[in-house]
């Protein structure tokens, strides 16, 4: 596995803060995770893993704020991700459940957790891997890291 061999790309929140509104509905939100652009997806990869995280609060790191797989196309090298909504298990096309967030009771149950620490400046992040599903087998290819802001 070649760990960063491709690119992700977003221009929601460059990293820095998480966009008014997009933070979870328990502080006034609606919020879905940014549109990502993926480029140089390694051959092979028939999914993309998303991972969605905060890196400051340890109990939703590592995938805590859910994790989804969105089909690739045979043999696609770029794709643009589109953005997954919060506090639903109805996933757009193309998208399934890896695992639901891990905070049901803290918000509302779903797939994906908007950032939701309340504004106390916790960091947000999503890992991407791309992956080769055959059956219940999954193989991964390469994966990177991805700052989503701050909130």
């Amino acid at each position: 596995m070649h760990e960063r061999p491709y690119d992700v790309r977003h221009s929601a929140t460059r990293g820095v803060k998480v966009p008014a509104g997009q933070q979870c509905q328990k502080f006034g939100g609606q919020g879905k995770s940014p549109a990502l652009t993926v480029t140089g997806i390694p051959s092979g990869a028939s999914h993309l893993i998303l991972e969605f995280s905060d890196r400051t609060y340890k109990p939703m790191d590592n995938g805590g704020h859910g994790k989804v797989a969105y089909a690739l196309q045979p043999g696609a090298t770029e794709v643009t991700v589109p953005p997954v909504p919060g506090h639903t298990l109805d996933l757009p096309a193309g998208f399934t459940l890896v695992k639901e967030h891990q905070a049901p009771t803290w918000d509302k149950a779903g797939a994906y957790l908007p950032p939701c620490s309340g504004g106390q400046g916790n960091s947000y992040y999503v890992t991407v891997k791309a992956v080769h599903k055959m059956g219940d087998e999954t193989h991964e290819l390469a994966n990177t890291t991805v700052e989503l802001g701050k909130y």
